[in-house]
C-alpha cells in the first residue's frame, strides 16, 4: 500500500455526523486479492467496550465474562502464532496484536466493587492480566472524571493508551501519565522482526456525554493523520486505528477521509458483526448497516481517500466476543488481502465452543466482585405493586414510562428534601433524561432490592437544583425533551411536578452543543404544574414566577444538550441512586402503588394539545395523604447501606440516538424482564450496563464545569 503523505483539512465530527450514509458500493463485497503471495500474517485480535461486565453476559451466564475471555484471547494467541488453522493464503511468517478499543470500565455494580475502601481496581486487573499491546480511551473511563481514570491507568501492568486527538495536559493526574509514557498518541508493537503501529482516536464531542474536565478532545482526521504520516516516515509499514468514536457510521467517515491505515477496530457502538456461520451469544443477532439496512459482515470494508479498502471492524460489548481479524501483507509492508476465517469468536462457556475461566482472573476478580454484587441484591428497599417499565424504544426513550416518572419523583423529593439545608428555594419540576436510566428492561412487581436501584440508576449523577428558570427556558427544557420524538433519544425527558402535552408533527427544537437555541420548537402546547399553575398555554408562555428545577448535574450541565447555558446550580448531596433508593423506602415507605405509578403512565407528558389536569391541581390528590413526590415531614434516617463514596462526574448516553445493537435496537419479540427475584449474578449480569456506586457529596454553587455528565455509550 502506498504510503502518500495527504494535506487532510480539519474535519471536525461531531454528534451530527452519527446521521446515516450509504458506504461505497464495495462496503460488503471480499476485499480485492492481488497476485503474488503474502509475505507476513497479522492476526489482529481484539475487543471493545467490556463495560465491567466482569462475571458474564447480560442475561446469559453461560457466556462472557472477563475470565473466559481472558482464556480465550490466550488460546486464540497460541494458535496464532502457531498457524493452527491457517489458511493456504496466509504467510509462514505470522504474528498477533491484541488491542481493546475503550470503555474499559462502566459504573455499575461490578465496578462499585473496586470502589469498597481498600480494594484493588479490578477492571485493571483483569485488563492487565488479557494483556493487550494496547488499548484506546472510550467515553466511559471519563465518567467518575480524570482522576479515577488515572486510577485505572496507573493500575495497568505496562499497557499502552493510545490517543492522537486527545490532550491530557489539564489533568495533573493523567499528565504525569503521559510523561512517563503510559498515555501517547500512538505506540508501535514489534512482532516477528515486523513493525506495527497503532494509532488511537477518541470521540470529539466528549464533554457532551462524559466527565472529562479539563482533557481536551480534537477532531479526528487531522491528528490521527499526522501521527500516522509520523509512523510511517519512521519505516512502521503496518498500522492499525483503534478508535472510540460511538458508532460505526462515524468510523466509516474516518475512514473514508485518512490514508495510510490498514485496517480499523471501532469502539463504543456495540455493533454486532458476523458472516454466515459465525457462532453468536443467545439474544444477539447481527446489527444492520444504519445506511443500508443490511446486516453488517465482518470486516465492513471502506475505501479511503486514495480509494484502497480498509477493513473496519468491532465485536460487541461486554467480553462477548473476541474478534479475529486476519490480515495478509506484502513484502513492501501493504495489506494483500484479508483472511477468510475472518471474524467474531464468542466467548462461552457451555457446549462444544466452551473455555475454562482464566483461573488468574477468576480468583483475582470473578470472585471478590461476584461476593459483592450478591450483597447488593440481598437487600430489599421495597415491594411494588405494578411492573416498572425501563425499557428503551418504546420507553423512556420516547414516552412517559411509570419507572421514569418514580425517577424524576425521587429527583424532585430530594430536591425538596435537601432545599433548606443547601440554601437553594424548593424545586417545583424534576427532569429526569431517559439516557439516564439503564436497566432497559420492565421490572416484575414483587421486592425491589438495591442492585434494582443500581441498575436503574447506574451512574454517578448527582441530583442538582436550578434556582429560578425563567418560564421562557423552562418551555425550551420541555421542547428538547421531545425534539427528537417519535424516535428515540437518551435526552427524552421524565417528569415530575408537571403535565405537558406536545404535537410530535410541528417544529423540533435546533440547538448547539452550548445549548444555544437555534431554532425554536413549537412542540410543547400545554404545560401545567401540579399545584395547577399553567406555564404554557397554545404553544405560547404565560407569563409569571420563574422556576425551580432539579434535575442531575448531568443534565443540568448541559448533557444531551439541555439548554441550561451555564446556569448556577448547587449539588444537593445525593446521588441519583441514592435518591430513588430515599424515595423507596422513605417517602413511599417500601411501597411503590398501581395507583401513583400505573403502567403506561398516568398521563404526565401526552400527545396533543391539553395536558392532563394534575388530580385535585396539585399534590394533594384528595385522599389526605402526601403525594409521591412530597417527603414526609419528618425524614427517616439514610437508608440501607450503599458502596463507599466515588467521585463525581456520571453519564447517559451519547447526544442522540441509541447505539445499534442494543436493547432498544431489538426487533421482535418481548423485551427482557428483571426483578429483585432473581439471583445475585443473573441480576448482575442484567444490569451489567448499569449502576455508579452511590455517594454523598459536599455541595457547592459552581458554574457547571465542561463535561460534567452522563454518559451513553
Amino acid at each position: 500500500m502506498s504510503r502518500l503523505v495527504r494535506a487532510t483539512g480539519a474535519l471536525i465530527l461531531t454528534g451530527a455526523l452519527v446521521v446515516p450514509l450509504a458506504p461505497a458500493a464495495s462496503a460488503y463485497a471480499p476485499m480485492d486479492t492481488p497476485d503474488g503471495d503474502p509475505a507476513f500474517t497479522l492476526t489482529l485480535l481484539h475487543g471493545n467496550d467490556p463495560e465491567s461486565a466482569l462475571l458474564h453476559a447480560s442475561g446469559e451466564a453461560g457466556y462472557g465474562g472477563a475470565a473466559r475471555y481472558a482464556t480465550l484471547l490466550d488460546q486464540l494467541r497460541a494458535d496464532e502464532n502457531a498457524g493452527t488453522g491457517a489458511d493456504e493464503g496466509e504467510a509462514e511468517l505470522r504474528g498477533v496484536v491484541a488491542v481493546n478499543s475503550g470503555d474499559l470500565y462502566l459504573p455499575g455494580p461490578e465496578f462499585a466493587a473496586s470502589r469498597v475502601e481498600g480494594a484493588p481496581f479490578y477492571d485493571a486487573v483483569a485488563t492487565s492480566i488479557i494483556d493487550y499491546d494496547a488499548i484506546s480511551m472510550g467515553n466511559h473511563e471519563f465518567d467518575f472524571g480524570p482522576d479515577v481514570y488515572a486510577e485505572f491507568i496507573g493500575a495497568l501492568e505496562d499497557t499502552p493508551v493510545v490517543a492522537a486527538n486527545v490532550d491530557v495536559s489539564g489533568e495533573a493526574a493523567l499528565a504525569a501519565l503521559e510523561a512517563q509514557g503510559r498515555i501517547a498518541p500512538s505506540t508501535v508493537a514489534e512482532v516477528q522482526g515486523e513493525k506495527v503501529g497503532i494509532v488511537g482516536a477518541l470521540y470529539p464531542p466528549l464533554a457532551s456525554i462524559s466527565s472529562p474536565r479539563d482533557v481536551v478532545v480534537d477532531e479526528v482526521v487531522g491528528p490521527v493523520q499526522a501521527e500516522v504520516d509520523r509512523l510511517t516516515g519512521e519505516g512502521v509499514d503496518k498500522i492499525i486505528l483503534i478508535s472510540h468514536l460511538q458508532n460505526i457510521t462515524y468510523e466509516e467517515r474516518v475512514a473514508k477521509e485518512l490514508t495510510g491505515v490498514d485496517a480499523m477496530v471501532a469502539g463504543g457502538g456495540h455493533e454486532v458483526m458476523a458472516n454466515p456461520g459465525d457462532a453468536l451469544v443467545p439474544g444477539d443477532s447481527v446489527t444492520d448497516h444504519p445506511g443500508t439496512g443490511e446486516p453488517l459482515s465482518y470486516p465492513l470494508l471502506v475505501n479511503n481517500a486514495d480509494g484502497v479498502e480498509v477493513p473496519i471492524v468491532t465485536a460487541g460489548s461486554n467480553y462477548k466476543y473476541v474478534g479475529r481479524l486476519v490480515l495478509n501483507f506484502d513484502a513492501d509492508g501493504g495489506l494483500h488481502s484479508v483472511g477468510e476465517r475472518s471474524g467474531p469468536v464468542r466467548v462461552s462457556g457451555t457446549g462444544a465452543d466452551a473455555v475454562e475461566p482464566h483461573p488468574e482472573v477468576e480468583a483475582q476478580v470473578t470472585k471478590p466482585v461476584a461476593d459483592h454484587v450478591a450483597e447488593l441484591a440481598e437487600t430489599d428497599v421495597a415491594s411494588s405493586e405494578v411492573a416498572l417499565d425501563g425499557t428503551q424504544n418504546p420507553g423512556v426513550r420516547t414516552q412517559e414510562t411509570n419507572l421514569g416518572s418514580l425517577m424524576a419523583d425521587a429527583l424532585l423529593d430530594t430536591g425538596k428534601r435537601n432545599a433548606e439545608e443547601y440554601g437553594v428555594p424548593q424545586p417545583q419540576i424534576g427532569i429526569q433524561n431517559g439516557g439516564g436510566i439503564r436497566n432497559a428492561s420492565v421490572i416484575p412487581a414483587g421486592p425491589l432490592t438495591v442492585l434494582d436501584t443500581y441498575s436503574i440508576a447506574p451512574f454517578a449523577n448527582q441530583v442538582a437544583v436550578v434556582p429560578e428558570i425563567p418560564r421562557a427556558q423552562v418551555k425550551e427544557l420541555l421542547e428538547r425533551g421531545v425534539a427528537s420524538a417519535p424516535a428515540a433519544d437518551g435526552g427524552f425527558m421524565q417528569v415530575a411536578g408537571v403535565n405537558f402535552a406536545y404535537d410530535p408533527d410541528r417544529t423540533a427544537q435546533v440547538v448547539n452543543e452550548d445549548g444555544d437555541v437555534l431554532t425554536p420548537g413549537e412542540r410543547v402546547r400545554n404545560a401545567i404544574l401540579h399545584d395547577g399553575t399553567v406555564i404554557v398555554e397554545d404553544g405560547e408562555v404565560v407569563e409569571g414566577d420563574a422556576i425551580t428545577v432539579v434535575t442531575n448535574d448531568f443534565s443540568a450541565g448541559g448533557g444531551d444538550m439541555y439548554p441550561f447555558r451555564g446556569a448556577d446550580y448547587t449539588v444537593v448531596g445525593s446521588t441519583y441512586q441514592a435518591a430513588l433508593e430515599r424515595h423507596l423506602t422513605d417517602t413511599l415507605e417500601g411501597e411503590v402503588k398501581a395507583a401513583d405509578y400505573p403502567e403506561g403512565g398516568a398521563g404526565r407528558i401526552v400527545v396533543g394539545d391539553k395536558a392532563t389536569v394534575p388530580p385535585g391541581g396539585g399534590d394533594d390528590d384528595g385522599d389526605g395523604k402526601p403525594h409521591p413526590t412530597e417527603p414526609p415531614a419528618s425524614p427517616s434516617p439514610s437508608p440501607s447501606p450503599s458502596p463507599s463514596p466515588s467521585p463525581s462526574g456520571a453519564p447517559s448516553d451519547g447526544p442522540g440516538t441509541p447505539k445499534p445493537g442494543a436493547p432498544d435496537d431489538k426487533k421482535g419479540g418481548s423485551l427482557p424482564v428483571t426483578g429483585g427475584a432473581l439471583t445475585g449474578l443473573v441480576i448482575a449480569a442484567l444490569v451489567a450496563v448499569g449502576a455508579g456506586g452511590a455517594a454523598m457529596y459536599l455541595s457547592r454553587r459552581r458554574r457547571p464545569a465542561a463535561g460534567t455528565g452522563e454518559i451513553e455509550g
